[in-house]
């Protein structure tokens, strides 16, 4: 394939979740895309993106949110930047800075490399819904990108990324067309769908301990949930579309409990042989479970808690859609298994 342009495209984080499925979009489209690792000799985290079609138009330098050497080399030669790097925790850090610095911090390392180069045109940051829906009233009303997250309701990740992309906003409105680039947040729901590695995603872990049955049901929890690869699309249409510039878009579908979840789950997998509970369990189950459990603890703050936003925004402008929920749940379980991280079936159905 011929490259759309002989400049690259920056992807940030390039190793994780997101930014693989970005990167894989990219490189599909007939994108030279640069990635930044902290480590380049750690060719082990980056050998199935090296692997995927298109991968020899893919090259990787080191840059690290905390630090600021790098990064003028990273976006040296880039037209478009892609900031979708930023700490997602398994669990509450005893210090909030923990996530809150590199996410605040990095983001505006990158932007002030973007500002020093000229040749930058736009940058697309990954923000997230959790910079939108939380702490405003249930009052039956979709969340739309008008709306910001209250900042003294919020646990520690969803206030780094309030905190992150309000950053990257006051940057572009104090340097005003002075920085020389345009800036688009795509926020993205809970971000499932197959994974490319064995890397596990905080934003997938759920699924795993279901299919594992190291969760008994499913507690009062539900999400917004959006394809990974759905993000992906969002992120190069944003890259895109020239109306999108100074934009913040949602990408999230419907709410959906994570009860309805495991009885999707069920009714593909159970019949191959795994045993995926689907009973719903009380809160206080969950309340003894986050004692010995910190990825139990990081979702207490979310029981009971409905995600209601609206993507019309995205579908309007961006020209995005997103696939049945079904299918991406579907297809976040079958790259588990093909990657070994649900045990067997014999293993999986003894447990119950």
């Amino acid at each position: 394939m011929t490259p759309k342009s002989a400049a690259p495209v920056l992807v940030t984080g390039a190793t994780g979740y997101i930014a693989g499925h970005v990167i894989k979009e990219l490189l599909a489209n007939g994108y030279i895309v640069r990635g930044t690792v902290r480590d380049t000799s750690a060719t082990h985290k980056t050998a199935h993106l090296r692997a995927l079609p298109g991968g020899e138009r893919l090259e990787f330098v080191a840059a690290d949110l905390t630090r600021d050497d790098g990064w003028a080399k990273a976006v040296d030669g880039c037209e478009y930047v892609m900031h979708v790097a930023s700490p997602l925790p398994n669990h509450t850090p005893k210090n909030e800075d923990e996530v809150i610095r590199p996410a605040v911090d990095g983001t505006l390392r990158v932007l002030r490399a973007c500002a020093d180069d000229p040749g930058v045109k736009r940058v697309v940051l990954t923000s997230s819904i959790a910079a939108i829906r939380i702490g405003h009233p249930d009052d039956g009303r979709a969340r739309t990108e008008d709306d910001w997250s209250n900042l003294d309701k919020c646990p520690v990740y969803p206030k780094s990324k309030t905190l992150a992309e309000r950053a990257a906003w006051d940057f572009m409105a104090d340097k005003g067309s002075a920085a020389g680039f345009e800036l688009v947040a795509v926020n993205p729901g809970l971000v499932l769908g197959p994974l490319l590695n064995d890397d596990s995603s905080t934003s997938v872990e759920t699924l795993r301990k279901l299919v594992n049955r190291e969760l008994p049901g499913s507690p009062r929890l539900g999400f917004a949930v959006v394809d990974v690869r759905d993000v992906a699309i969002a992120h190069r249409l944003a890259l895109e579309t020239p109306a999108a510039a100074g934009n913040r878009y949602i990408v999230a579908g419907e709410h959906l409990w994570l009860k309805d979840m495991a009885s999707i789950l069920a009714a593909e997998f159970n019949p191959r042989g795994y045993r995926i509970p689907t009973r719903a369990i009380p809160n206080w189950v969950m309340w003894l479970a986050a004692r010995f459990d910190k990825t139990a603890r990081l979702a207490l703050d979310f029981i009971n808690v409905r995600e209601h936003l609206s993507a019309d925004k995205a579908r309007r402008e961006l020209g995005w859609s997103m696939r049945p929920v079904d299918e991406t749940l579907i297809a976040t379980v079958d790259s588990m298994i093909e990657l070994g991280m649900v045990r067997d079936r014999e293993k999986a159905s003894a447990r119950g």
